[in-house]
């Protein structure tokens, strides 16, 4: 059994503490509707602010079937940057929105001058699998047509999967994403070994949260190897963009960080794997008040900033 006690600082744990009277472990036995409310009051008692000189605006994609609603975060440098930013949130595809990651998004902004887009995909039970992804893929085909310039994709959790999920759906196009940094991300591991085997039962997210919302996202429908759901089931990892994958220590899903990893490098990609020692899935909102995480943060903005300039900083 993991020693957490040994594995978590001092700081990560009030974080944990102060999460966990907000949005209760077991939180995933109430009905979605109460899901919901619990997490969105969640990140409201946890957002920090908007940084000075960045402009929000809400807006929305047009699609034949649904409007994509979106936030659009920009500085006055934005739009001489390099790239844009294509944002999508987690939430184990049945929470959040754009306000659940509203000031992440403002923060990435400030700090990278890049302009940025969060989209606000369609949850599961009432969209199952693919909507979320098909919303993704529309919103990124709609940030080509509209930026003359690069396209990040950035992630976390829920949303690291939609992002590997459009670079491999779209690495065939003639403007693909110049990068991915991708957040703690789920994208279909083998659940018999690893960190979902040594990190079960770690605090914030489990297996049997794991388990909870893949049923919901697919009604209990098992799609097989669906790359769109599981990127790891890809038989081909060519061409795929430059790829960040940033995941906690104490989080069932880090080896899929490695494992993604591997597959890009074995065929002929880059890509770099950080495991962030001792932090716990959901930590973007412990940024303010944990050194590890305030770091880690640091790391996934210089990632995004150097992959919207075409740059490579890490051996291999």
């Amino acid at each position: 059994m993991t020693d957490y006690k040994k594995l978590i600082d001092a700081e990560t744990w009030a974080f944990i503490e102060r999460t966990n009277s907000y949005y209760p472990p077991d939180t995933i036995d109430y009905t979605i509707a109460q899901q919901r409310e619990i997490y969105d009051r969640m990140c409201r008692e946890f957002f920090a602010g908007y940084p000075l000189d960045v402009a929000v605006e809400t807006s929305a994609i047009s699609t034949p079937a649904h409007d994509i609603p979106i936030r659009i975060y920009r500085t006055p440098a934005s739009g001489a940057a390099a790239a844009m930013v294509l944002y999508i949130h987690g939430g184990g595809f049945i929470l959040g929105g754009l306000d659940s990651h509203d000031d992440v998004c403002a923060e990435l902004c400030a700090r990278t001058g890049y302009e940025v887009v969060s989209v606000d995909y369609r949850l599961a039970p009432e969209h199952l699998h693919p909507a979320a992804f098909d919303d993704a893929l529309n919103a990124y085909e709609w940030a080509v047509r509209t930026y003359d310039r690069a396209v990040v994709l950035c992630g976390d959790s829920a949303g690291g999967n939609l992002c590997a999920a459009v670079a491999h759906a779209t690495r065939g196009h003639a403007k693909k994403p110049v990068g991915q940094v991708l957040i703690y991300p789920g994208l279909g591991g083998d659940r018999s070994k690893g960190s979902y085997v040594t990190h079960a039962e770690a605090p914030m997210l489990t297996m049997r949260d794991l388990e909870f919302y893949k049923n919901i996202r697919t009604g209990g429908v098992d799609h097989g190897p669906d790359i769109t759901q599981s990127p790891l089931a890809d038989a081909d990892f060519t061409n795929l963009p430059p790829t960040v994958l940033i995941t906690a220590e104490c989080d069932p899903l880090s080896s899929d960080g490695e494992a993604y990893r591997d597959r890009i490098m074995a065929a002929g990609g880059r890509a770099v794997w950080v495991e962030e020692k001792g932090l716990v899935h959901g930590y973007l909102r412990a940024r303010h008040t944990v050194g590890r995480a305030r770091a880690s943060f640091t790391r996934i903005v210089d990632a995004v900033g150097a992959l919207g300039q075409g740059n490579w900083p890490w051996q291999g």
